[in-house]
Parts: structure tokens; C-alpha cells; sequence
């Protein structure tokens, strides 16, 4: 799973009928040290409601398919969590 910062839309009128109703975000993978400004940002369906600045949890491959209504989705990254925090220990 990815942890990352959405942040912003993309609207597509033309595309794939099996993403009709999906709502796709923008979103920028966060890393805790400093190789986080090389990192690229990227496109995932959103399946938790949110929004731009959340701090959300991506999931990719088979399961982001496995967490939307059908198997069949082309897509390879679903938000499926919006953060509330995170701990870490500084070592």
C-alpha cells in the first residue's frame, strides 16, 4: 500500500464504460526521508470520498480491483482509506 496527498482531479468525459461513476484523484505517494521529491504522481480511483490535502491510503495491482463493486475495473490504484494520522519512530 502506498500512503499519499491528494492533490487534485481529473475529469475524463471520454473513457472506458466500466469507469462510468468512478471519481479519479491525483495523487503525490509520501515518503519520510528525503528521496520524497523524486517521487511521481499518479492516478487512482477514489473509493473512500476524498479530497484534496487528505492524506490517503492507496492500495494498487489486483487489489485495487478486488476493492471496487466489480473484478473487472480497469484501474491499478483505488484510495481505499483516508488517514487520520501517523506514528513513526525516528531511529
Amino acid at each position: 500500500m502506498i500512503v499519499g496527498q491528494i492533490m487534485g482531479s481529473l475529469w475524463a468525459t471520454r473513457k472506458d464504460s466500466k469507469l462510468n461513476g468512478l471519481t479519479f484523484l491525483v495523487v503525490k505517494p509520501l515518503s519520510y526521508n528525503d528521496a520524497s521529491e523524486n517521487l511521481d504522481y499518479f492516478v487512482a480511483a477514489d473509493n473512500a470520498g476524498a479530497g484534496i490535502g487528505d492524506t490517503v491510503l492507496v492500495t494498487t495491482g489486483s487489489a485495487a480491483r478486488a476493492s471496487l463493486t466489480g473484478s473487472d475495473v480497469p484501474v491499478d490504484a483505488v484510495i481505499v482509506g483516508i488517514v487520520d494520522s501517523i506514528e513513526m519512530n525516528h531511529e
